[in-house]
């Protein structure tokens, strides 16, 4: 495995768990246009013109079995216009390189021109959380320290963590207040069947309740994070709606992990594969019914609306967009989850979020994998600069 490569191979102690590999995020296809040049951009710190030359920075492996990264297939958007365009200032950070610059700018550039951003939507109900905050999230398990920041320390350093990375979040946008949050794995995908065969480990109601009196604490949101592994949406979240019909309890679907039947072309039949032997895919039918179901819990239990985060960092991972039927008691986030170099991040925000214009937008940063080669984690000031500006980050 190089090491560049995310590791998703996680162990829960107890339970015998692991999170999963999964794949690189898309691989790079013929049409791929030649890396440009970067010699003509200016340092960091500097203000660069969104008028960049076009073309994809770097290649992806086509292995299926590589551990994902962000991807850096995004195409490009329209063409250059430097007497339109604004200047794009790209904050001077230590580490930075050109070809970073290139890919902010270029991601910046793309979200200007999509006039499908903001997204029409009608007006927030009361009580709504979005977009008048961003929600900062923590992620993981408590039960392994390998599956996210949540888990990795003692749970007073990991508030302490957690309230500095608040603070730097309002001081870089002192305009939209932060709202805390704690983004718990509730079912987690597994590589062996388990009992019943489904691939994933439900986390017992007394973990929830632990997670959830660190979140009281922060007056903190919590997330259930769900990876259904060869089970569904439609399987796993019923068993969640007691902690969902709490107001500040919110839901995550995870495609990476969600494993459906597809027809093997050489054995000519259908298999269904173990999680983190490619990356699953969830369906617009599948957000559907957890927007609807949030939906129902929201009337019935006279709710504020109800957050759902998808994560998203592949084209796959989330088919039939254009269908999704938004609904105002539930404001939908689709979340960049792919890891790796500033650049290979900007564009897979480019090319799998802002591209697909639904509601809201996400941003994940992980402490380990996004610094494996040496580059410090993008700072909120660095993440502010994109367009359409995500409300939901979360550090894993």
């Amino acid at each position: 495995m190089p090491e560049a490569a995310a590791n998703r191979y996680f162990s829960i102690p107890v339970f015998v768990l692991f999170a999963l590999v999964s794949s690189l995020a898309c691989a790079a296809t013929k049409e791929a246009r030649p890396s440009p040049g970067v010699e003509g951009i200016p340092p960091a710190g500097t203000a660069l013109s969104a008028a960049v030359p076009q073309g994809v920075v770097g290649t992806a492996s086509s292995t299926p079995s590589t551990p994902r990264t962000a991807s850096s297939t995004a195409s490009s958007v329209g063409n250059d216009s430097a007497a339109k365009d604004p200047p794009v200032t790209v904050p001077s950070v230590k580490g930075r390189t050109k070809k970073d610059s290139l890919a902010l700018v270029k991601a910046v550039k793309a979200g200007l021109e999509n006039t499908d951003w903001p997204v029409k939507t009608p007006p927030p109900l009361p009580g709504s959380i979005l977009p008048s905050r961003r929600i900062v999230a923590f992620y993981g398990n408590p039960l392994s320290k390998r599956m996210g920041i949540l888990g990795e320390l003692p749970p007073d350093k990991m508030l302490e963590r957690f309230d500095k990375e608040i603070a730097e979040w309002q001081k870089a946008d002192p305009s939209t207040p932060v709202q805390p949050a704690l983004h718990l794995i509730a079912v987690v995908a597994q590589g062996s069947p388990g009992r019943d065969g489904k691939y994933r480990l439900r986390m017992a109601d007394t973990l929830v309740e632990k997670v959830a009196s660190w979140a009281a604490t922060r007056n903190a949101l919590l997330f259930l994070d769900v990876q259904v592994g060869q089970s569904t949406v439609k399987e796993e979240l019923p068993r969640l709606i007691p902690f969902l019909k709490r107001p500040n309890v919110m839901l995550g679907i995870d495609p990476e992990f969600s494993m459906k039947p597809r027809m093997d072309r050489k054995l000519g039949v259908l298999v269904t594969d173990k999680p983190g032997d490619r990356i699953g895919t969830m369906s617009s039918a599948d957000v559907n019914y957890a927007i609807g179901m949030l939906s129902d819990l929201v009337t019935k239990n006279n709710l504020p609306p109800k957050v759902l985060v998808v994560h998203r960092f592949t084209h796959n991972m989330l088919t039939g967009t254009k269908k999704i039927r938004l609904d105002p008691r539930v404001q939908l986030v689709i979340n960049m989850d792919g890891w790796g170099q500033p650049w290979l991040k900007y564009d897979s925000y480019r090319a799998y979020v802002e591209s697909y214009p639904i509601q809201f937008t996400g941003f994940k940063l992980f402490y380990h994998n996004d610094t494996k080669k040496g580059d410090p984690i993008l700072t909120p000031s660095e993440v502010l600069l994109l367009n359409p500006k995500p409300h939901y980050i979360q550090y894993q």
